[in-house]
């Protein structure tokens, strides 16, 4: 996908607030380059679980080694990044994930940013949600993306961080401090709308492990190498479990989306059906970021 600058359009400023979502979150990508291509300026970004990934990128000034990165992985890449957690917490621990991105990003931390950011996760056993305003940029990114029952519970200061989206998926209130001409929220637990994503032309070179098609193949294969089946042994995960899963934790989050956005109404949102892509099925990066572009020039571009 070749995204072309356009004429300016506008010099406003805007708060982000970018929601959680899964692998819908890729989204957020091409609203952020919407955004710049139109001359909007970002200054503030709240995010929660992959909101808070890419804004922590953002605000880091890394969105393009990262969308390059993001790009070019294959499945069996992504398998490659996945740490096995041995223990009943979650399924994978994060470590070479942070890594990847401690790779790109360094080690800042957010209060040296160049924008001010916020990354948004739960405190599970007081059930509460914590901003993260300051420290480790990648360990607030970490806490704020500990999907429960996939990543392990992040630990800081004695209290234990799950995903930002259990209790606030769409978090404007972090934003109202700031100075700015627009609050923009991005809410991808938006209503079905049965869409198809835009194709996007593989390339030949790149499609060597085209045999994992799909997000059930691509994890019923990484259970299968951790997990061999014999004859007193079974998975202990399949597909059908960790999806049914998301599909209740997607439900939830949208319910709370609306009433977040019905009590902290932004000036503008941005709706991603949640239909449109599965949090799981990070085999469709390119697309949803193309969707999230057409669905930004769809919101705003009139």
């Amino acid at each position: 996908m070749t995204l072309t600058k356009q004429p300016s359009q506008t010099n406003q400023t805007v708060s982000l607030v970018l929601g959680s979502g899964g692998a819908r979150g890729m989204a957020h990508i091409g609203i952020i380059r919407w955004l710049e291509a139109h001359n909007y300026q970002i200054k503030s970004i709240s995010g929660s679980s992959i909101g808070a990934l890419i804004g922590g990128i953002y605000a880091a000034g890394k969105l393009d080694e990262c969308e390059a990165w993001f790009k070019q992985l294959s499945n069996t890449d992504i398998i490659g990044l996945t740490d096995i957690a041995w223990n009943r917490s979650g399924f994978i621990k994060g470590d070479k994930l942070v890594d990847a991105f401690k790779a790109i990003l360094g080690n800042p931390n957010i209060e040296d940013l160049a924008i001010p950011f916020t990354a948004v996760a739960t405190d599970i056993e007081h059930e509460k949600e914590v901003w993260l305003q300051k420290g480790s940029l990648l360990d607030a990114m970490r806490a704020s993306t500990a999907l429960p029952m996939i990543f392990t519970p992040f630990h800081k200061h004695g209290i234990t961080l799950v995903d930002g989206g259990v209790l606030n998926p769409v978090p404007i209130a972090p934003t109202f401090g700031q100075t700015h001409d627009l609050i923009i929220a991005v809410n991808l637990g938006g209503k079905p709308k049965a869409v198809e994503l835009p194709a996007i032309p593989e390339e030949a070179d790149l499609n060597e492990d085209s045999w994992l098609n799909d997000a059930s193949a691509l994890f019923d294969s990484l259970v299968s190498r951790v997990f061999p089946e014999g004859p007193e042994l079974e998975t202990p995960l399949s597909w059908d479990m960790v999806d049914i899963s998301n599909k209740a934790f997607d439900s939830m989050q949208s319910s709370i989306a609306r009433q977040q956005l019905a009590a902290y109404p932004p000036d503008i949102i941005i709706e991603i059906p949640r239909d449109v892509c599965g949090m799981l099925e990070f085999n469709k990066i390119n697309e949803m970021i193309e969707f999230g572009y057409n669905t930004a020039e769809k919101t705003l571009g009139k």
